[in-house]
C-alpha cells in the first residue's frame, strides 16, 4: 500500500478475497496487520486470502482456541492470532508475543483492538465493516499505516 489509508469496497467474498491475496503478495518480513471487525464480517476469508498471497496451501482457520497459529510454508512465516478469547493481556505474554510481532514473518492479529496497548507503533491497521443498504455481501474495507517512522 503506498498510500497512509485506502478504502476499498468490496461487494462479494471472492473480492475481498483477491485483496487478501494482493496484500499477501505484497507483505514485507517483520511486518504486523491488525483486524479489525464483527464476528461474519470477512475476516477470515482475508487473512486466507493473505495466506495465499504468501504462498501458503494448507488450510486456514481462525485459532480462536490457541490464540497464534504458525504457518511456515509461505516465502514466510505467517503468524495468525486470534485474541477475541483473551481474557488478559499478560495471556499473551506467556505466548511469547514479542517474538511474533518482532520476527522475521508477516503477523495478522485478529480482533486486535482487545490487546492495543501492546501492539506495535508501527502497523497495517484492516478494519472491515458492513453496510446492508449497499447489499449483504458488501464490506467497506479500510487499510491504515499507523505510526510510520
Amino acid at each position: 500500500m503506498d498510500c497512509a489509508e485506502t478504502v476499498i469496497d468490496s461487494f462479494s467474498a471472492e473480492e475481498t478475497m483477491e485483496l487478501g491475496k494482493r496484500l499477501g503478495r505484497e507483505a514485507r518480513a517483520g511486518e504486523v496487520y491488525t483486524l479489525i471487525g464483527d464476528l461474519g464480517v470477512g475476516k477470515t476469508v482475508l487473512t486466507q486470502g493473505i495466506a495465499e498471497g504468501l504462498g501458503i496451501t494448507e488450510p486456514i482457520c481462525s485459532p480462536t482456541f490457541t490464540i497464534v497459529q504458525v504457518y511456515e510454508e509461505g516465502r514466510m512465516p505467517f503468524y495468525h492470532f486470534d485474541v477475541y478469547r483473551i481474557g488478559d493481556v499478560e495471556e499473551m505474554d506467556e505466548i511469547g508475543y514479542e517474538d511474533y510481532f518482532y520476527g522475521e514473518g508477516l503477523t495478522m492479529i485478529e480482533w486486535a483492538n482487545l490487546i492495543e496497548e501492546i501492539l506495535p507503533g508501527h502497523r497495517w491497521e484492516i478494519t472491515i465493516q458492513k453496510d446492508l443498504e449497499k447489499g449483504f455481501d458488501y464490506r467497506r474495507i479500510t487499510i491504515k499505516e499507523v505510526g510510520k517512522s
